[in-house]
């Protein structure tokens, strides 16, 4: 089935742990040097899953947005931009359609199911959909550029 009648269902595979309770007091880029505790924890029942993961320095964290503070908005003026409007896919803003969130974080070490990471953008007992690992060479892209940014 395909369109718009198609329905797509994720369940979490456990929960990111901040020290983050409102959306004023939440970064909005992962901060490497936040204070305080920062943590993963999967399912137990996954824990398999994380062999060998512990031999990269850092994780991409797929995450779902589930306490969206304003309505989505298809043009959008991000922090940054000097007041600049852009499309709402030119943008990193968390307000979706599909609030899904995708962040880059230190692996600092592994305990069982518990995965300690460096500081992420994401409230309290943020709902996780993935994890998988960065690699140097694939995920930078030297060609890359920053867009609007660059206006």
């Amino acid at each position: 089935m395909h369109g718009e009648n198609m329905h797509i269902e994720f369940k979490p595979i456990g929960y990111i742990h901040t020290p983050y309770n409102t959306q004023e007091s939440t970064p909005r880029q992962p901060d490497p040097d936040a204070k305080g505790d920062f943590y993963i924890d999967l399912n137990p029942d996954l824990t398999e899953g994380l062999y060998k993961l512990d031999s990269f320095s850092h994780i991409q964290v797929l995450f779902f947005l589930d306490r969206p503070d304003k309505p989505v908005s298809l043009h959008v003026r991000p922090p940054g931009g000097g007041g600049m409007e852009v499309g709402l896919f030119a943008s990193r803003s968390p307000r979706r359609p599909n609030p899904i969130g995708l962040s880059t974080v230190r692996l600092k070490g592994i305990n069982g199911s518990r995965l300690e990471i460096s500081g992420i953008d994401v409230l309290d007992n943020t709902p996780l959909l993935d994890i998988k690992p960065h690699f140097k060479g694939l995920d930078i892209k030297e060609d890359a550029n920053n867009g609007w940014r660059e206006e």
